[in-house]
């Protein structure tokens, strides 16, 4: 992991709430002073560039991370490049439904990485770093670094979409310019829920562990939630207890295909997720760092 560049980052965007006194010099604060109620007197237009740029420089770190980057940008469409045309692509070329399927399938897939695995794996080893203690004790917004995170998940997402929508064409898939971009919408703003389940566990396990309690949960949503393999009626009911099978079918729903179940329903259990597992995460960070 690139650390040096990660405390770039936050180093910028801590500079952005440090006070200078008439007399030219800096204000010298405390410890933990950007957590105290009288830290936070900044204008909004600096802490919003506070945020943009721990944002910015964290999108940067990932991105210059092969061993991130490059599996997480490259796997969906090269899955679905393999699966939808190379392997598959003249049967479905006769069956919409199908080629319908798979990418849609395989649009999930990408969601469901950089959150997971953006914030579990890396959320562990900052902690065991002890970079979040070094944060709280810098003049930045508190919620700079997990709201970075999020953005940047969002991000993977964004470019993996476009990839996908990049490779539509070649599976048979024609889909109008509103349909790709509810179905972009849906994904992109999907990736949340992942983050929390990825924020939660980075929380609690060790920078070692942190990549098999992900994968414990990473990969049994794939095979399990019903979007990239059909599962037999008697297990469907396992697919309601993913977050991967709700966002399935809202993206369904963004592009006017058949779905199971009320968008609402779904909307409120990924809603549910995300709020639950990042309050837990939070309260985590703030009593253990």
């Amino acid at each position: 992991m690139n650390a040096p560049l990660e405390g770039r980052g936050a180093v910028h965007a801590a500079e952005d709430r440090v006070a200078m006194p008439a007399g030219g010099g800096a204000a010298m604060l405390p410890a933990g002073a950007a957590t105290t109620p009288g830290a936070a007197t900044m204008p909004a237009g600096r802490l919003f560039r506070a945020y943009l740029s721990e944002a910015k420089y964290e999108s940067i770190r990932m991105l210059r991370s092969p061993g991130f980057a490059g599996p997480f940008l490259g796997l969906p469409v090269l899955l679905y490049l393999l699966f939808g045309v190379l392997l598959f692509g003249d049967p479905l070329g006769h069956d919409p439904k199908g080629a319908l399927f798979v990418f849609m399938g395989f649009s999930v897939f990408g969601v469901m990485g950089p959150g997971m695995f953006g914030f579990g794996v890396t959320v562990a080893m900052e902690r065991e770093q002890g970079l979040y203690t070094l944060k709280r004790a810098l003049p930045m917004p508190p919620a700079a670094s997990l709201l970075a995170k999020t953005l940047m998940s969002m991000l993977f997402v964004a470019i993996i979409m476009i990839t996908m929508i990049a490779a539509a064409p070649l599976g048979h898939i024609r889909l109008a310019a509103g349909q790709l971009v509810g179905l972009s919408a849906v994904n992109i703003l999907g990736a949340a829920p992942f983050g929390a389940i990825g924020l939660f566990i980075g929380t609690w396990a060790s920078a070692k562990s942190a990549p098999a309690f992900v994968n414990l949960l990473y990969l049994p949503m794939i095979y399990l939630s019903g979007f990239l393999i059909p599962l037999p009626k008697s297990f469907q009911w396992i697919e309601s207890i993913s977050p991967a099978f709700h966002l399935h079918q809202l993206a369904l729903r963004a592009i006017g295909a058949p779905s199971l179940g009320d968008p609402l329903v779904h909307v409120a259990v990924l809603a549910g997720v995300t709020l639950a597992l990042t309050a837990l995460a939070v309260r985590r960070l703030a009593r253990v760092g």
